[in-house]
């Protein structure tokens, strides 16, 4: 059993997302303790059964429980009080909830069957596709699961239409020889059981700890100043990346006595307009063009709306710019990265070379060329020279 045990906790199936932590656990056990045990399968699928037979389950212990039809294998998440906690938190009702039983805990040809049955998922689900793409339906299978006795098989898959798979279910039934069950999922659950890398370089976070998903929109990265980029804002799912909803209630709070960024500021040089902000910092860029970045000034918040009381006064200020203000910027600046020891810049070598050193290199190669011709030359050696003088007289 330890065996079998230690052979489930290694398993590269993400099983530890849904973990949950037993903090009744030191406590002694009272007289109403409860009979329901929470047991997790492949993924985030997880059931609630009776241990009806009185066996002895701990966090972690590979059982055989009731299906239909059938058994299935899976691993004790939670029992007794915390098990009843966790239905009421997925909102189950222990009193209309059909439960089924804990047979026993899982022998090694349960444990033999089960890992044979997880060597088949991926190419059941790679024939599957296939098999789908023949008959032409606008669908995308997944993920597949088998059951533990190798009796049923649970198809995951997404689309955007309604499909019609009457005709799947027989040729996929008659091809695997198991009973089939279809589930839709969403994109971000696709993603969830698939998993990947995303762009920060971490493991995605649908697929490690995301158990409720959350609606994203565009109004998160307009709070939080990012560009509406589709590209950049999409996740490996397509949809809105769940990470804009992390520090969205940080940018709300920041910006509550903020000025709305429509109200131009009326000067008596030009009108000035919106362009950038920085909300921790508390500072706001105006331009004097709507569309484009001209003659940017850096204000505070408060000067922004000290210049908007005295617009909606009918007055106009003589500039932006406040003395007081920017000299109290200038002092609470941070001082940014200085070279003070003088080394060299580490962009260096990514400078294009300018056209005059060209052209300096060039004349310094030919001045040297000419010399060592002029060298090896023996017409100029001055002991030939020398010779031929001789020679002649």
């Amino acid at each position: 059993m330890e065996e079998v045990q230690s052979k489930c906790s290694t398993c590269s199936d993400r099983c530890g997302k849904l973990d949950v932590f037993d903090w009744l656990a030191d406590l002694p056990d009272s007289g109403n303790v409860s009979d329901i045990v929470e047991v997790q399968f492949k993924n985030t699928r997880k059931g609630y059964y009776r241990n009806s037979n009185g066996l002895h389950l701990l966090k972690g212990d590979v059982v055989a429980v009731e299906a239909s039809p059938g058994h299935d294998i899976g691993t004790v998440a939670c029992t007794g009080e915390i098990a009843v906690m966790q239905m009421k938190k997925n909102r189950l009702n222990i009193k209309d909830y059909e439960f089924f039983r804990v047979y026993r805990h899982a022998r090694p040809v349960d444990f033999e069957k089960w890992e044979e049955a997880k060597k088949l998922e991926h190419e059941t689900m790679i024939e599957s596709r296939r098999i789908s793409l023949n008959l032409n339906l606008n669908m995308k299978i997944g993920d597949v699961e088998y059951q533990g006795d190798k009796t049923k098989a649970i198809f995951y898959y997404i689309a955007d239409e309604r499909v019609d798979f009457r005709q799947l279910i027989k040729v996929l039934a008659d091809r695997f020889k198991v009973r089939i069950e279809m589930r839709q999922i969403g994109a971000r659950q696709e993603a969830g059981r698939i998993g990947g890398i995303g762009p920060c370089g971490r493991e995605l976070c649908c697929s490690t700890w995301i158990t409720n998903f959350v609606s994203v929109t565009t109004n998160a990265a307009r709070y939080q100043e990012i560009s509406l980029n589709p590209q950049k804002l999409a996740g490996q799912c397509g949809k809105l990346k769940c990470c804009l909803n992390y520090e969205l209630d940080a940018y709300i709070d920041a910006q509550k006595d903020f000025p709305r960024t429509n109200i131009p500021l009326e000067t008596k040089d030009s009108t000035y307009y919106h362009f950038k902000t920085d909300i921790f910092k508390r500072l706001m860029w105006y331009s004097t063009d709507r569309h484009m970045a001209a003659n940017l000034t850096e204000l505070s918040v408060d000067r922004v709306k000290e210049v908007i009381r005295l617009n909606r006064k009918a007055t106009k200020p003589e500039t932006l710019l406040d003395k007081k203000v920017n000299a109290a910027l200038k002092e609470t600046k941070a001082l940014d990265y200085e070279n003070v020891v003088g080394e060299d810049s580490i962009s260096r070598f990514d400078e294009p070379k300018k056209q005059g050193d060209n052209r300096n290199r060039k004349k310094r190669k030919k001045k040297s060329n000419t010399r060592n011709t002029s060298r090896n030359n023996p017409r100029n050696n001055p002991r030939n020279k020398n010779r031929d003088n001789n020679a002649k007289n």
